[in-house]
């Protein structure tokens, strides 16, 4: 049975055949399911979702790209939620800084602000992270070793292969592993994938977004999570059934779900 650690149920792009993808995730053998809280707009959508379903989880949190909407206050009705895992999908995204260098450092230092809000959130409520890293490797990892979030743990979502977060396996965190494994470019995630401990791996889809083949161009959904775990049977030479085994047991283990 496979867990799919991150997927968007609460998107408007689910929700005419919400049942019908659940359905179709079931038969390829996915069975739990984490929504990771990104946007606010749509969290009283996941949380409705996860309350309706005895299989979906859900988590709180704020995009780098939607930090403007972080409200503290707000999140922490929520985070005593018992379907609530985790605290995200927070992290840094300099991928679209604009703006001069001014601008772009007033820009960083915002988002480093929220996100450690959200790692002391995640303390103080004892729930895992998770975590959005894009083009924002050092400073990532200097900002979570630095407020001690290994003391929670959590999972760096869509891992970037960035070799330099490897030294936070040791600190309670996981990668997680997506259809970006599944792509022909791909090919530093596939160098650094047996290098991550085993007991530290996840699968995850990250639908709607990043399809894995043989579907790129066409909506993400949870069955995909199969094909994520295939390519990763196939690199690792590990037998499909044991991979399934390992990365549920692990999911399991992080975000204290059976």
């Amino acid at each position: 049975m496979i867990i799919d650690t991150h997927i968007h149920l609460d998107d408007d792009r689910y929700r005419d055949d919400l049942e019908a993808v659940l359905q179709r995730a079931y038969d390829a053998g996915v069975g739990r399911f984490i929504i990771p809280g990104a946007d606010p707009a749509t969290l009283t959508r996941a949380v409705g979702i996860a309350e309706s379903h005895p299989d979906i989880f859900f988590a709180v949190g704020v995009h780098p790209y939607d930090m403007q909407h972080f409200d503290p206050e707000d999140f922490k009705r929520f985070l005593d939620h018992p379907k609530c895992v985790a605290v995200g999908e927070c992290g840094l995204d300099y991928f679209r800084l604009e703006g001069g260098d001014e601008e772009k450092s007033a820009e960083k230092a915002k988002q480093a602000e929220i996100f450690r809000a959200q790692i002391r959130l995640a303390k103080a409520y004892g729930k895992p992270l998770i975590v959005h890293i894009r083009d924002a490797s050092h400073d990532a990892r200097t900002m979570l070793e630095e407020e001690e979030a290994g003391e929670v743990g959590g999972v760096l979502h869509c891992y970037n292969a960035d070799e330099e977060l490897l030294v936070l396996a040791g600190q309670n965190f996981y990668y997680g592993i997506g259809g970006v494994l599944t792509f022909k470019n791909a090919r530093r995630l596939v160098q650094v994938l047996p290098k991550i401990p085993k007991n530290r791996l996840l699968l995850e889809t990250d639908g709607p977004y990043l399809t894995p083949h043989p579907y790129r161009g066409k909506r993400n959904e949870p069955a995909y999570t199969k094909l994520v775990a295939e390519k990763m049977s196939e690199l690792l030479q590990i037998p499909p059934d044991e991979i399934e085994a390992l990365t549920t047991a692990n999911a399991e283990r992080l975000f204290h779900i059976s």
